[in-house]
């Protein structure tokens, strides 16, 4: 399909952080292989066009990338030596073939800063069709979000070039302005992870060897954010997660994986996971665990083990959605809020000791919403404010 080969001029810009969030800012990029390096050009925004006139340039690391379309030329470039809390605005190219100039704003270097982040749960069919209105009402409800997470099963079909495209397109204006956080999920994979994965983005290399890129965290504004390889599980990794909880110093912790710890559907159960992983949480006092993979949404209490050795131990579970792809949800007791047939996003705000967490529909209606609140030793406080509207489960006849 013509729409999804390169050409000579920059497609598919997404933004990154694959170092220090307050200093740093990663872009990647593609285009044809007639375009044989890439830069990157930075100048600190102003609300006048001379801006031009005071640019720095960094030159990208270029790799070929063969899919079932074509060959393409994928450029990543990060600037450094950035102003923490400070907008600016940039451009790829070649140094003849530009982008338009877009902006960005680094992270602030104050840990109490407060934080917004936007949350994507499997986006995989009907990318450009259905996830375009919903990414866009997203925006509208996050003006201030410094991240997008995204849970998995970005795309169908791992290999599937085209789908990539759908993808970069459909949620351009937020991928353009916002660092993405993405996971991978198992329809990234076939034997090994999708060849677009990192060459499309540019994450922190402080994982495990044979899943870099995949598992990896990032601290920013007070808050540790985790992604673990849950295709891939294996005690390799959930040491890796128990030295990486051990030395953060950050107030909230935040896991990101595609198998959620508990399933929401039928037969989609991961007892391998949860038996690594699950004692290391609560051992550490993880705080949310956000996850994809079943196709509806579910969101729990504070779960905690009442054998676990930490008082502060006890998370909120999410299982969530956002394309258009839909399963039978099987109600449990742990879930406190639950969603059949709905496509959803997150605004998750952090400020000093409160977390607050929204669940919203494409139409930007409240679906779900609670507060997390700091104890001094004690586990966190959950506050419900969940909105007075039906769930929306096909038994009700509410999810149409």
């Amino acid at each position: 399909m013509a729409l999804n080969k390169p050409t000579g001029v920059p497609d598919r810009i997404i933004l990154t952080w694959s170092k220090d969030p307050t200093t740093t800012q990663s872009v990647t990029w593609r285009t044809d292989t007639s375009v044989s390096e890439g830069w990157a050009e930075i100048s600190p925004l102003s609300e006048g066009p001379r801006f031009v006139d005071r640019t720095g340039w960094v030159r990208a690391v270029t790799e070929k990338v063969v899919t079932d379309l074509s060959e393409a030329h994928y450029h990543s470039a990060t600037f450094t030596d950035l102003q923490p809390d400070t907008q600016y605005v940039y451009r790829v190219g070649d140094g003849r073939t530009w982008s338009p100039w877009h902006q960005f704003r680094t992270a602030a270097a104050t840990a109490g800063e407060p934080l917004e982040f936007l949350l994507f749960g499997d986006i995989q069919h009907g990318i450009e069709s259905h996830w375009t209105r919903l990414v866009r009402t997203a925006v509208a409800h996050a003006p201030n979000a410094r991240l997008a997470v995204y849970l998995g099963d970005i795309v169908e079909d791992w290999n599937r070039d085209g789908q990539w495209g759908e993808f970069l397109r459909a949620g351009a204006p937020l991928h353009q302005s916002v660092s993405a956080f993405p996971t991978p999920g198992n329809h990234e994979y076939g034997e090994t992870l999708t060849p677009n994965w990192r060459p499309q983005f540019t994450l922190p290399l402080n994982g495990i060897p044979g899943h870099e890129e995949a598992v990896y965290y990032l601290d920013i504004q007070g808050v540790r954010f985790i992604s673990l390889n849950s295709t891939h599980m294996s005690p390799e990794q959930a040491q890796w997660l128990d030295e990486v909880l051990k030395s953060n110093l950050n107030k909230w912790t935040v896991i990101v994986l595609h198998y959620p710890i508990f399933p929401s559907v039928p037969d989609r159960d991961e007892p391998y996971q949860r038996g690594l992983i699950l004692p290391i949480i609560e051992m550490h006092g993880v705080d949310l665990v956000l996850a994809g993979h079943d196709h509806v949404y579910a969101r729990s209490g504070i779960v905690c083990n009442s054998n676990s050795p930490n008082p502060r131990a006890g998370a909120v579970y999410v299982n969530t959605v956002s394309g258009a792809k839909m399963y039978d949800i099987k109600a449990q007791p742990w879930m406190l809020r639950k969603a059949e047939d709905t496509q959803l996003f997150s605004v998750v705000r952090v400020s000093g000791d409160e977390l607050t967490f929204e669940t919203r529909t494409p139409s930007g209606a409240l679906y779900d919403r609670f507060i997390l609140r700091k104890v001094p030793g004690k586990q966190n406080l959950l506050i419900n404010d969940i909105p007075p509207t039906a769930e929306r489960l096909r038994v009700l006849g509410t999810s149409n």
